[in-house]
């Protein structure tokens, strides 16, 4: 059998409920250990609607790049607050510049554009965040899912499934 991979996902208040779950249930699918990231351990989350929670294992400071195969990010609104968390940002920096895989859907990116790493990149995500990314040196692909080297983009809600197909490609056949 493969070896586990290890999968890090974060998460705060107003999270989108589908871009977490429907992507944390289908890794969970593949032989993967998902840790669930926030600011702080331990901390319980409402989503976007309210209607689903996640609680966070570990603070983004109690894990490194060397330790995770992949680090997600759902959109929502929670972005617009993570995108502000240096421990989060210094870990984008450090897995990107390992090569790990990194996906972002929707309002994701501007966790992206937040740890300087869009510089002549292509990206895709929510249109209202399109300005911004392409602020940050990025390139729109009016696409619903791709990847590009360890980066894997998903545009909105809509192209999970999309998105999906392409972080089990990055993370468990590449």
């Amino acid at each position: 059998m493969d070896k586990v991979k290890k999968i890090g996902m974060a998460v705060d208040k107003g999270f989108e409920d589908l871009e977490f779950w429907a992507v944390y249930i289908r890794l969970k699918e593949e032989n993967s250990d998902i840790i669930i990231l926030s600011a702080l351990a331990e901390q319980t989350f409402h989503s976007k609607s309210g209607g689903l929670t996640a609680t966070s294992e570990k603070a983004y400071k109690e894990v490194n790049a060397a330790e995770l195969d992949a680090l997600l990010i759902p959109g929502g609104w929670a972005p617009d607050r993570m995108r502000r968390d240096k421990d989060l940002l210094k870990l984008i920096r450090d897995m990107d510049k390992a090569e790990k895989i990194l996906g972002f859907i929707c309002h994701a990116g501007w966790l992206a554009a937040s740890a300087k790493i869009m510089k002549n990149r292509k990206f895709t995500g929510s249109e209202g965040i399109k300005d911004d990314l392409e602020n940050a040196g990025g390139n729109w692909i009016d696409l619903p899912a791709f990847r590009e080297g360890n980066l894997v983009w998903g545009r909105v809600v809509k192209d999970i499934p999309e998105y999906n197909r392409e972080l089990v490609k990055a993370i468990f056949y590449d």
